[in-house]
């Protein structure tokens, strides 16, 4: 294969290089219409009332980690995440709580429910891993019966789900891309209307004050989003479903084709929005998993995996977070993700499984 197929990268059409030359040449480049524009765009699309659109998908964990969490709270999180989930915890002084994950890869709520009964929880921040959302009656039984709050970290999905806030990136790797960025969504006018004044250094105007005047009612953040930004946004969000059905044909074909001896995450779902396409192999050791990566690197083929314990990371080791948890570590040994994206073609996914089955 003469080029080098990683496990994900955006696609850029010329209507998405026409919106943001358009925005480019118009007189905003950032807070104008464009940003409610791609705000309206994505509550339409996520079937939320309110959107927020901001810097990165970071900065959306922050700004409702402070919506919903005060000093010294407890949040039950997964270590099978990026560092931003249970970082957004830790951000507002708050302390996580890390429970086991189920085969599938999504933190097992029966484990979390075991947390709530024993000490006190101000809320839950499931991951919809891979895009694989959660059971809507799930996170409402554990929310109805104790009385938990809910942030449902969507970056891997770009669907709704059952929570109080949700939030979401727009990294290149993702669904669509805003070259950086990110959003939080929610049906609360409070958090909405909260979550502006945080994104813009927690400032306000109203109408009595004079034209020049501002006031700082909380201590806020500069994660406003830009204009050109979100001109790429709406344009991508309207390729979306070209996307999505895009990465169920390659999700597809994979289930179909593999070697008996790897085995993807789950069975194939419509449900999924396949971020990431995982597979698990029986390593005998890390070594051997190192190893296996570079000759699949050599062949040009880039896998991934996705995700170190967090709370391994040397950073929650110090901070006395450190634990083992028996289907994270096998998990950790024995998934990658293979390459998943709009660009990929039949050729090279056959490529890809060829190779798999050359080396394992």
């Amino acid at each position: 294969m003469d080029k080098f197929i990683p496990y994900g990268k955006q696609f850029i059409d010329e209507d998405d290089k026409k919106a943001v030359l358009k925005t480019l040449e118009s007189d905003f480049l950032t807070t104008g219409p464009k940003v409610k524009e791609f705000e309206e765009a994505l509550a339409k699309k996520l079937g939320f009332k309110y959107v927020v659109a901001v810097a990165n998908g970071t900065a959306a964990l922050h700004l409702a980690s402070k919506v919903l969490l005060n000093r010294g709270d407890r949040a039950v999180t997964t270590p099978n995440s990026f560092l931003a989930t249970s970082n957004s915890i830790l951000y507002v002084g708050a302390k996580p709580v890390f429970v086991d994950i189920q085969d599938n890869g999504l933190i097992d709520l029966n484990l979390v429910e075991n947390e709530l009964k024993k000490k006190k929880i101000k809320a839950i921040y499931p991951v919809s891993f891979s895009g694989l959302p959660f059971n809507d009656n799930n996170l409402k039984y554990l929310k109805e019966k104790y009385g938990v709050k809910i942030l449902l970290d969507n970056a891997h999905y770009l669907g709704g789900g059952y929570c109080d806030l949700a939030t979401y990136s727009f990294h290149p790797v993702k669904h669509i891309t805003t070259f950086e960025g990110g959003a939080i969504a929610t049906n609360n006018e409070k958090h909405y209307k909260k979550l502006l004044i945080l994104r813009n250094h927690g400032m306000v105007k109203t109408p009595d004050m004079y034209p020049w005047e501002y006031k700082m009612v909380e201590l806020g953040y500069n994660y406003r989003i830009s204009d050109v930004a979100c001109a790429m946004g709406i344009s991508q969000l309207k390729k979306f479903d070209k996307f999505l059905e895009k990465r169920h044909q390659i999700a597809k074909y994979y289930h179909e084709n593999l070697p008996e001896n790897i085995k993807p995450l789950y069975p194939y779902t419509q449900k999924s929005h396949y971020h990431l396409f995982v597979v698990r192999y029986p390593f005998e050791s890390l070594d051997e998993k190192a190893e296996f990566f570079i000759k699949m690197r050599q062949k040009g083929i880039g896998l991934q995996y996705h995700y170190i314990p967090i709370n391994q990371q040397p950073y929650y080791v110090k901070k006395g977070y450190f634990k083992k948890f028996p289907k994270m570590e096998k998990y950790y040994l024995e998934a990658f993700s293979l390459p998943i994206y709009y660009q990929l073609t039949q050729k090279e996914q056959d490529y890809v499984i060829n190779s798999l089955k050359e080396l394992l």
